[in-house]
């Protein structure tokens, strides 16, 4: 083979390898958008289930609070101050977080109360339905005077 027709050959390999790449970018483009777009919304759900789950807790941890507080000196209406306590919370903190909190009042024992809430968490994927539940109970706080 001479110069020229190797010359030849090495201009028309070139020409295909560059030619054969010409749309590989384009479709690396739509195969890996949907990806990226996927990781990005699963890490925003992450978050909005991250948060909501500490709305409820904290909600549910003020609630108990007062339940505590209150189970001594009121024993019929420390129910409604600690859901009163707890959705204030959830109003406060997350209220687009924490959807539709079923606030419940827990007393297993003579002397122990709390509350447990669960509640829906915004989806951003169709179909995903996720919930949070929070639960926090403690022995009621009673005053009991020197001596006695």
């Amino acid at each position: 083979m001479g110069a020229r027709a190797l010359r030849f050959v090495r201009r028309r390999v070139e020409a295909s390898s560059t030619r054969g790449d010409s749309g590989m970018t384009a479709i690396e483009f739509v195969l890996l958008t949907p990806v990226l777009f996927f990781m990005i919304f699963a890490t925003v759900q992450f978050a909005l289930y991250f948060f909501a789950d500490h709305v409820a807790q904290a909600a549910a941890q003020a609630g108990a609070r007062e339940a505590r507080a209150e189970a001594d000196e009121n024993p019929g209406g420390w129910e409604g101050k600690a859901r009163g306590v707890a959705d204030g919370y959830i109003q406060q903190l997350g209220p687009q977080l924490v959807l539709r909190p079923d606030i419940k009042t827990l007393q297993p024992e003579q002397n122990t109360v709390g509350l447990e809430i669960t509640a829906d968490v915004p989806s951003v994927f169709p179909g995903l339905n996720l919930t949070v539940h929070a639960q926090s109970m403690g022995p009621v706080e009673r005053f009991v005077e020197e001596g006695g």
